[in-house]
């Protein structure tokens, strides 16, 4: 009988959490939808922004731009994921927490990371799919989106020429602007480079301005110069020699130049897109590594043999003589062999000596730029390897960052989530994008760069899981507030209020002889102090002696005030308003622990800090002394005045 009623409880407490796994899960799907788009469109701006320069004024059609859309939507969906999950996440248990829904759940008697369960089950599949999206859809999003913007800087050049550098994407030539006009389309200063397959028609053009414009079927570009110059060879085949060509020098008012050029939008070739990593699923990438890692490795052994094999090189026009110098030199100092040459045979040997060094720093720099550029091709190859990874994994790190601080912060809506939300991914981005471009340049290890955001981010979410579940307030904002107010001596206002229903009817003549005998205490304490000078900073740091006396005022100041406030008299129950709230230890000394005050006062910047403070609150309780006994002489007076009709 009782293992049924057992089995029975058990039943009923699984359909329960089950019941309560639903209710949250739809609420976190509705809110992830609404946050996935919101996210996807965000980052989608923010790409569509760095990309705005190849759109406008390009005459791109409708299914052109569609296509860059999706693309870039496909691309951005992997990268949107886990910001929507930690905004969905932070507002589902924030909107939990503001409801009091969550403090229902905990009387049931279930943790906070028993009500994750479903959740943890939804962010792993959505961690998957993201995998999924970054291994098979994103790769060719990426690279088809590489291919379209790429295809739209070929459009309209007449839009793309840039200031100050050799602009190259018309067939056959060389464009130099040093300054150019958007709004009128007029270009300054131009230099052009014609160049063809042979060295003997080629051409300079100089000209003081121009204008570069597309012709209306859009298969050639106008270029019409103002005050220039036109230096061109002349093909002959008549000279051998082409250091014989001739040529022939023109200097014109304006000249009118038609450039062949397809203005059209026409997509151009995947040859060079294709190569790069990020277009690649995780079975190409580990492919082409392991091809680049043998190519460059056959390189690296080519290059090591043929070091191997080099010999010093001996001076041709005295071999016999460097022979029998190099023979000798197992016997004889070098540098007295060679104090004994003639000058013009030093002279020689220092050039030739140079001209070899000079020979082999140029061969390994040239070397060197090949063998870096294999470095870094391979190191694209595994951090894009990684971050396939990296990124499904950071759905799942988010999740446990949102949850438990919507669980902590228990507010709900978009306004205090989004703060939240955009901190954490600020953070995020800074230490993964600089991970990543570290570890590209080879300034990083790999691991490193990749594993700096994981490595910061997944012990915040286990800290702040732990504080969630054990509910604790170290992200209470009063609990902060608070600090701060005492940091900096801030303070609220009194607020005594009357009281309609009076039970117990205030001692008057009995606080009248405490706020009398309080006053001859205050003017002891005051005089013996000299509050208003400053401290001793030995007594302060060093020797502090406990005091325990405004604590004590205080404390009967604030029994007193309790009990008048019982008072239906109006100017007493203005004056308890006065009354000022007295910080008890502040004026006494920095901490309440000796070795902390003398840490203090050891870091010199943090012990003027504290001493300055303590100063401050040394005046202010002066102040509020007076302000006390001010009070105290006009509540007696009052008492005195009216005893009969008090009571």
């Amino acid at each position: 009988m009782q293992n049924v009623v057992l089995e029975h409880c058990l039943i009923n407490l699984m359909f329960r959490i089950n019941k309560l796994d639903i209710f949250i899960a739809k609420q976190f799907g509705l809110l992830f939808t609404g946050t996935f788009f919101i996210s996807l469109f965000v980052l989608m701006m923010q790409f569509l922004w760095q990309s705005v320069d190849n759109l406008i004024g390009k005459g791109l059609s409708l299914e052109v731009m569609g296509q860059f859309f999706w693309y870039m939507a496909m691309w951005m969906t992997a990268k949107a994921l886990p910001l929507a999950i930690l905004l969905s996440s932070l507002m589902t248990y924030g909107n939990l927490g503001e409801r009091s829904e969550l403090t229902a759940i905990k009387s049931a008697g279930i943790s906070l990371f028993q009500s994750f369960r479903g959740l943890i089950f939804i962010t792993s599949l959505i961690a998957c799919a993201s995998f999924y999206f970054q291994n098979n859809i994103g790769p060719n999003a990426q690279k088809n989106i590489a291919q379209l913007i790429y295809s739209m800087q070929q459009k309209s050049p007449e839009l793309e020429i840039p200031e100050g550098v050799f602009y190259n994407r018309i067939p056959q030539t060389n464009l130099y602007v040093e300054h150019k006009d958007l709004a009128s389309g007029h270009l300054y200063n131009i230099m052009i480079y014609r160049m063809t397959d042979s060295y003997e028609d080629q051409a300079i053009i100089l000209a003081d301005s121009g204008m570069l414009q597309s012709t209306a079927e859009k298969k050639h570009l106008v270029l019409n110069l103002w005050s220039g110059e036109w230096f061109e060879n002349m093909r002959s085949q008549e000279f051998g020699n082409s250091a014989s060509v001739p040529y022939r020098r023109e200097t014109f008012a304006h000249k009118r130049i038609i450039l062949d050029f397809d203005a059209d939008f026409n997509l151009a070739d995947l040859g060079g897109i294709a190569s790069d990593a990020r277009t690649k699923s995780i079975d190409r990438i580990i492919h082409d590594r392991d091809s680049l890692v043998h190519v460059y490795d056959s390189i690296g052994r080519a290059y090591y043999r043929e070091v191997q094999s080099t010999s010093y090189r001996e001076v041709p026009f005295k071999r016999k003589q460097f022979r029998e110098a190099r023979k000798m030199a197992q016997s004889f100092n070098l540098d007295t062999l060679y104090s004994k040459l003639r000058p013009e045979e030093r002279r020689q040997i220092v050039d030739q000596a140079l001209a070899d060094v000079q020979q082999g720093v140029s061969d390994l720099e040239f070397k060197s730029m090949l063998t870096s550029d294999g470095d870094r091709q391979i190191r694209q190859h595994e951090i894009e390897l990684i971050n396939k990874f990296t990124l499904a994994l950071t759905c799942i790190i988010f999740f446990f960052i949102g949850a438990p601080l919507g669980a902590i912060i228990r507010k709900g809506g978009l306004g205090v989530p989004i703060i939240i939300s955009v901190f954490v991914f600020i953070i995020y981005y800074i230490l993964d994008n600089t991970g990543y471009r570290m570890a590209r340049q080879g300034d990083w290890a790999i691991w490193f760069g990749k594993g700096l955001s994981p490595a910061v981010l997944i012990p915040t979410a286990i800290f702040i899981t732990y504080k969630a579940n054990n509910d604790s307030a170290v992200f209470n904002i009063d609990v902060y507030r608070n600090l701060f107010m005492r940091l900096l001596g801030l303070r609220s206002k009194r607020h005594v209020n009357g009281k309609e229903v009076i039970i117990n009817t205030p001692k008057y003549e009995e606080n009248a002889s405490l706020l009398s005998q309080m006053n001859v205490d205050i003017s002891g304490y005051s005089e013996g102090h000299n509050l208003w000078l400053p401290p001793n900073v030995l007594d302060t740091f060093f020797r502090y002696q406990p005091d325990h006396e405004i604590e004590r005022i205080s404390n009967e100041l604030e029994e007193i005030i309790e009990d008048l406030s019982n008072t239906k008299n109006k100017l007493i129950m203005s004056e308890l308003n006065r009354y000022p709230i007295l910080t008890v230890k502040a004026h006494t000394r920095p901490f309440e622990h000796k070795w902390l005050n003398i840490v203090s006062a050891i870091i010199i910047p943090a012990g003027l800090f504290f001493y300055i403070r303590m100063w401050m609150f040394r005046i202010r309780l002066y102040r509020d002394l007076k302000i006390i006994t001010a009070t105290n002489e006009t509540i007696i007076n009052e008492i005195r005045k009216n005893r009969n009709g008090l009571d």
